[in-house]
């Protein structure tokens, strides 16, 4: 098939292969993983072919290049699950957000406060906000004690990220797990 004008070769995935090593010598390696000393690229390759597997460089930029006899799509296989298997382990951290009001009752408090804790035994973070409505930006004394009060209540579980600041008619403060 022709490729179209100016279009460069396509590049290959993974560690390269038999004859797309270009190094006269490498480091070999055989299948059982005994180190076989610097060896001639045309041996490395008559041997992995004796074997009916390929020969994998393994570490291109050490001097010489380290190459094994292996299969490679054995290899290959092999790499993919190890990169599934990562992904699959990672947890992504989230930023829950709680919104309370300054004059906000004991029961409700308690429940949002169950909530942050649920969200940290979760290993999430949380960004409490505060929103004063009217006259309640009068009193923007009330809305930092509130913070505090939270800010002790989960001092063992948490600790603060960004400090409480207001921002027009919100007030801010995030806090991440320990």
């Amino acid at each position: 098939m022709r490729r179209p004008f100016k279009s460069t070769a396509p590049v290959k995935e993974g560690p390269r292969s038999n004859r797309d090593i270009k190094v006269p010598r490498v480091q070999l390696i055989d299948v059982e993983g005994n180190n076989l000393g610097p060896t001639s690229i045309d041996d490395a390759i008559r041997m992995a072919e004796e074997a009916g597997l390929d020969l994998v460089e393994i570490a291109p930029n050490s001097e010489p290049p380290v190459a094994k006899i292996t299969d490679l799509g054995k290899l290959k296989y092999q790499s993919q699950k190890k990169a599934a298997e990562a992904r699959k382990r990672q947890k992504t951290i989230e930023i829950k957000e709680i919104k309370m009001r300054p004059n906000i009752d004991t029961h409700d408090y308690e429940v949002k406060m169950r909530a942050v804790r649920r969200f940290f035994d979760e290993g999430d973070k949380v960004k409490l906000t505060l929103r004063f409505r009217g006259r309640e930006m009068a009193h923007l004394e009330l809305g930092m004690q509130l913070l505090n009060r939270v800010r002790e209540e989960v001092e063992p579980i948490a600790k603060v990220e960004a400090e409480p600041k207001l921002e027009g008619r919100q007030m801010m403060m995030v806090l991440s797990p320990r």
